[in-house]
């Protein structure tokens, strides 16, 4: 999710308010788990195209986002363990630490230089994304990105659902996909419903969700809940058992998990949030 979960609220909320003429298709899958309470079990589709293409129709923008070699800085180094045997072309990578959540949030009686360091992480980790994925507005420079992350639209499917996410990432969700077929096969669990990329941010003050560069994806809302996020996500009844570990709260098997940490993806059940649905792709996309 990254989005409407929050502990902490304000009443500034930075939306996108998008005309029907840029808004891409998002297919049923999108916005019918996770956050967007007003669709919570029902499929949502948004119309619109991308130059002229819409994406229902599996148009696929061609133009590429600025690389982050020709970019100024320098971004954490690239992370390679292994290649698996058996999924050909799929390497495994860990998420980048400077991406995660944990260390852009504000904190409490937290000194002028750790605030510094924080809005600095904040910065580059908007601007990594920026590059890579597309420019949402309100975070980052047209500079590193003249097009928003919808430009970059693809339409795909995983485990028989269909799902919109940026295009660098759908290799790697087909990459974990394989993986989840032969090595949780022990552990079957089929999807009811995903949802992927959004065109607006229902996070508040200074963050932005991964939603909305399609990077994220949400997976049966309804049954791996969010039990530190707002409203009525924590409501969920599994928040309310006593168990030992995040895990015992979601239906998902945690198979699933460690198969999706092999490829460069995060899990927010480990943020403070416990948001189970949620996987996010942070690892380098130019190792894909």
């Amino acid at each position: 999710m990254w989005d409407m979960h929050r502990t902490m609220l304000s009443p500034l909320h930075h939306l996108w308010p998008i005309s029907a003429a840029l808004y891409c298709v998002v297919s049923a899958c999108v916005g019918c788990a996770g956050e967007q309470e007003a669709t919570e079990g029902s499929t949502a589709t948004r119309a619109a195209t991308v130059n002229g293409a819409s994406i229902a129709a599996s148009a696929t923008a061609e133009a590429k986002a600025p690389s982050a070699a020709a970019s100024a800085g320098t971004e954490a180094p690239k992370i390679l363990t292994s290649v698996r045997p058996g999924i050909a072309g799929c390497r495994e990578q860990a998420p980048q630490e400077f991406l995660l959540r944990k260390g852009q949030l504000a904190k409490i009686g937290a000194s002028a230089e750790e605030q510094r360091q924080i809005e600095a992480a904040r910065k580059r980790a908007v601007d990594y994304r920026t590059r890579q994925y597309g420019r949402f507005p309100g975070f980052g420079s047209r500079r590193d990105n003249p097009h928003p992350p919808q430009f970059y639209a693809k339409r795909t499917t995983f485990m028989g659902l269909p799902l919109v996410l940026h295009r660098k990432v759908v290799p790697a969700l087909a990459c974990v996909e394989a993986a989840l077929k032969r090595d949780c096969a022990k552990h079957p669990y089929q999807p009811r419903r995903t949802s992927g990329l959004r065109m607006e941010n229902t996070f508040k003050d200074y963050e932005v969700s991964n939603h909305v560069y399609g990077i994220a994806l949400d997976i049966d809302s309804h049954l791996n809940p969010c039990c530190g996020c707002v409203g009525k996500w924590s409501r969920n009844p599994a928040c309310s058992k006593k168990v030992t570990s995040v895990y015992e709260r979601m239906a998902m098997p945690r198979c699933w998990v460690e198969v999706f940490e092999r490829y460069g993806f995060y899990w927010l059940g480990h943020d403070e949030l416990e948001d189970t649905m949620h996987f996010e792709f942070l690892g380098d996309p130019e190792l894909l």
